[in-house]
């Protein structure tokens, strides 16, 4: 009998993308399809289990050991949220004092420590705030936590070029360790040719668009009722999207080193596929 995988995933992805809306609508998926997920939140803002459990209902790690020291158990910090999703939010220093990253560090030790990596589990997944630039952000990666990651982008300009710094990150610690891309998600902005574009991407960087999440408004309806979309109304095409996306992430076996470009490719491919040139019509006097 094979032993089962702990499969652990990291999601990154620019700031305002929507990678902590995505992480916790593909979790739904994935629990739906009889998965044990576990997620860890790896932003101070402590907002990726938010609609998993119906609010920010949870003390943060980091508060939690403000709070009572070390005597700290797993039940202070690890609550059950939709369909049996364990939700933990790493949370951060006060403001102004201390870096971020370092709570990601101390949070993803103190689960060890306190048995959270079940045998039963069968994904972990860190839904990590931003681009990997600092070394506590990229902790999961650099650790080895982590060894699938996915992108989460879009066909704006901004958000390729986080992606590709991204990809820059990754590749530096797959080099040295067992870290893969998994590939690129992109939640639609509904940019012209945007499908296309992330293709063009993603084959780029040697990897594959995985999955493309079309822009409709009911995910900010479930937003506002503190749900995920498979949870707020099972039946609309949306959650049948994100139910497609955790089957993709589930029957996925391409992991590779990716291949960021220079920024004189990235813009190349941008005017290729007319952004560059959509974003000077738009703003010519």
């Amino acid at each position: 009998m094979s032993e089962k995988k702990l499969r652990q995933i990291a999601i990154y992805g620019k700031g305002g993308i929507g990678k902590s809306t995505t992480t916790q609508n593909l979790t739904a998926g994935l629990a739906q399809l009889g998965k044990q997920v576990m997620v860890v939140g790896c932003d101070p803002k402590a907002d990726s289990t938010r609609l998993l459990l119906g609010g920010l209902a949870q003390k943060t790690v980091l508060d939690t050991l403000r709070e009572k020291g070390q005597g700290v158990q797993l039940d202070s910090i690890l609550k059950s949220g939709y369909n049996g999703i364990r939700c933990v939010e790493s949370g951060g220093p006060e403001p102004g004092v201390g870096c971020a990253g370092r709570g990601i560090i101390t949070s993803i030790g103190m689960l060890e420590n306190l048995g959270a990596y079940t045998d039963d589990l069968d994904y972990v997944f860190y839904d990590v705030l931003g681009d990997v630039v600092c070394g506590g952000f990229a902790m999961p990666i650099r650790e080895g936590k982590a060894k699938e990651i996915y992108i989460v982008a879009s066909g704006e300009m901004m958000a390729l070029y986080a992606a590709n710094n991204i990809a820059k990150g990754i590749e530096r610690y797959a080099r040295k360790g067992v870290v893969r891309l998994g590939g690129i998600i992109c939640n639609s902005r509904n940019v012209d040719r945007e499908m296309e574009l992330l293709r063009a991407f993603a084959e780029e960087l040697g990897t594959n668009l995985i999955y493309y999440i079309p822009r409709d408004n009911i995910v900010q309806r479930a937003e506002i009722q503190k749900k995920t979309v498979i949870e707020y109304n099972p039946e609309v095409p949306q959650a049948e999207e994100y139910r497609q996306l955790a089957k993709a992430i589930e029957n996925n076996d391409s992991f590779v080193i990716p291949k960021p470009m220079t920024q004189e490719r990235l813009e190349e491919i941008l005017m290729k596929y007319g952004l560059l040139d959509s974003l000077n019509d738009d703003y010519r006097i």
